[in-house]
C-alpha cells in the first residue's frame, strides 16, 4: 500500500509540472493561458509561432509520464505501482493545483506513460494517430481515435487486465477532456492543425 501512496504523490507532482507555462515565460511570451485556446499543452505553444518551445513542451509532457512510471516501477519491482504513478501524472497534468485545476488535455503525457509503460498499447496508438493525423490534420480527431483503440488492441496484444483497465480509465478522460473538442469535431468547426482557431 505504501507504494501505491508513494506513486500517486509522485506521479502528480511531477504530472502537475506546467511545463509549457513554464517554457513560454521564460521566453518571455507571456502566459500561454491568455492565448489561442487557452491551454498548457504543445500544440496551443505552437501558436505563439515558437516551434522549438512546443516540441520541448511534447517531450517534457510525455517524458513527466515516463519518469513517474520508471522511477516507481524501478524503486518498488513492480510494474503496476509504475502504471498508478503513470496514470496519476497523467490526472496532475489535466488538474494542476498549482493552476486552479486546470491543465491540459493529456495526450502527450498518455503518450509517454504508453512509451515506459505499456510498448504493446503504443505500438496500437502511435501509428492510428500518425496515419490519422496526416490524412486529416485534425490533432483532436487523430488523439480521440487512437486512445478509443488502444485499450482494447493492447487487450488483444496480450497487456494485463490490470493495465488494460488502466489505459480504458484513461482514455475516458482523454474524451472528457476533449469534450470541447467533441462538440466542433460534431458541428464540422473543429480547426485544422496550422489554424488560427481554437
Amino acid at each position: 500500500m505504501i507504494w501505491y501512496l508513494a506513486a500517486i504523490i509522485v506521479g502528480y507532482g511531477l504530472g502537475s509540472i506546467p511545463f509549457g507555462l513554464l517554457l513560454t515565460r521564460v521566453a518571455g511570451l507571456g502566459d500561454i493561458r491568455d492565448i489561442g485556446s487557452g491551454n498548457i499543452g504543445a500544440t496551443n505553444v505552437l501558436r505563439t509561432g515558437r516551434k522549438d518551445l512546443a516540441l520541448a513542451t511534447l517531450l517534457l509532457d510525455s517524458f513527466k509520464a515516463g519518469l513517474a512510471v520508471l522511477l516507481m516501477a524501478t524503486l518498488s519491482g513492480q510494474r503496476n505501482v509504475g502504471l498508478i504513478a503513470g496514470a496519476v501524472a497523467f490526472l496532475g497534468h489535466c488538474y494542476p493545483i498549482w493552476l486552479g485545476f486546470k491543465g491540459g488535455k493529456g495526450v502527450a503525457t498518455y503518450a509517454g506513460l504508453l512509451a515506459f509503460a505499456s510498448p504493446l498499447a503504443l505500438a496500437v496508438g502511435a501509428p492510428i494517430w500518425l496515419g490519422l493525423f496526416a490524412l486529416t490534420r485534425i490533432s483532436s480527431l487523430a488523439a480521440l481515435t487512437a486512445a478509443a483503440i488502444v485499450p482494447f488492441g493492447a487487450y488483444l496484444l496480450g497487456e494485463t487486465q490490470f493495465a488494460t483497465a488502466t489505459l480504458f480509465a484513461l482514455s475516458v478522460l482523454v474524451f472528457w477532456t476533449h469534450r470541447e473538442n467533441i462538440k466542433r469535431l460534431l458541428s464540422g468547426t473543429e480547426p485544422k492543425f496550422g489554424s488560427k482557431s481554437k
